[in-house]
């Protein structure tokens, strides 16, 4: 039996998901929409949709998607009246309202399977496991020190580089924990630079991570850019053309030498351990190293008080939230 599982894009931003995103939405079976943004933001409200085994309770649910004007759903170019109608005739779970909006995106292409690429899911993936609980996460890793610097360059990055070094670090660091804790079949990791110098190679063995035949449409995903990426995200534009190889180590021309000491200095075991050569570069001053340290301590708090709220939350949910949709879902249910 195919597979029907759902697919996570997960990684610090500016690693390269977009064109993994592409890559897999090229597959015959697999479509990846543009980013939205109601699973978070939702999971977290769930409250105020009411318990979901009441019919207007789950349309509520499915206008809150449709029409709210964060959760980018236009990006989708769905039916929203017929999304709503779906999702009251379906199962009454949250998780099950949000996998028939991206299976309905599937649809439209004629797909059997879906995906959702979002970077910061990778702190999210307890929270997408409640939703999902048979999903499976391709975690994307770049050099730290080319993610720092191209996050410094986009637009909507409104921090700074201690900020932006400490994204990677927690990204790596996320990454560690989902290695371990994780199932095999549901947790992968993968090296920008090894995909784009050997994208054959490294998206047949992701292919076999998914339980899918590769296919060779997946190496030119520029074919899809058009389509799956929306015209206003100018900071994609490299997602247009070939696979390249060229934004490898374009840190070296791109970041201030103190910048470099700030990287390598704070990543330095966790880029090593990822096969990034270290440059040599001068330790970073004291006060550059505690700035990172406050900032990653400032998420951390920020972080844990959101975790320890959520934890309490559970215990007094109006309604399942795992979603009841996949074979595998469908078959543990009936197994309860």
């Amino acid at each position: 039996m195919q597979s029907d599982r759902p697919i996570f894009v997960i990684g610090c931003p500016r690693s390269g998901t977009t064109m993994l995103q592409l890559m897999l939405h090229s597959h015959p079976r697999i479509a990846v929409p543009p980013e939205t943004r109601f699973v978070v933001p939702g999971y977290y409200r769930r409250f105020s949709f009411g318990d979901l085994r009441e019919e207007r309770n789950r349309r509520r649910v499915g206008r809150w998607i449709v029409s709210d004007k964060d959760t980018k759903f236009k990006e989708l170019k769905l039916d929203g009246d017929r999304l709503i109608d779906d999702i009251v005739a379906g199962p009454p779970t949250l998780g099950s309202a949000m996998g028939i909006t991206f299976r309905s995106y599937a649809e439209q292409y004629g797909k059997s399977r879906w995906g959702d690429k979002r970077p910061s899911y990778y702190h999210h993936v307890d929270l997408l496991l409640r939703l999902f609980p048979d999903a499976q996460f391709v975690h994307l890793i770049r050099d730290g020190r080319d993610c720092v610097a191209s996050l410094k360059e986009m637009p909507w990055y409104t921090k700074d580089v201690f900020h932006a070094a400490v994204n990677w670090s927690e990204a790596i660091d996320y990454g560690r924990r989902h290695a371990k804790k994780l199932p095999a079949d549901s947790y992968y990791e993968l090296r920008y630079e090894d995909l784009t110098a050997y994208p054959e190679t490294e998206l047949s063995k992701l292919c076999d991570f998914l339980g899918e035949d590769y296919d060779p449409a997946m190496t030119e995903p520029y074919h899809v850019a058009r389509v799956a990426i929306p015209q206003h995200k100018v900071w994609h534009s490299n997602t247009h053309g070939d696979v390249t190889t060229a934004r490898a180590g374009s840190w070296k021309a791109r970041l201030e030498p103190w910048e470099v000491s700030v990287c390598e200095t704070v990543l330095a075991d966790r880029l090593t351990a990822n096969g990034y050569e270290l440059s040599g570069a001068p330790k970073a001053s004291k006060a550059h190293v505690e700035a990172c340290e406050k900032a990653a301590s400032k998420r951390r708090w920020a972080r844990r008080r959101k975790e320890i709220r959520d934890r309490v939350n559970r215990f007094r949910e109006p309604s399942p939230v795992a979603a009841r949709l996949t074979s595998r879902q469908l078959g543990e249910l009936a197994k309860v």
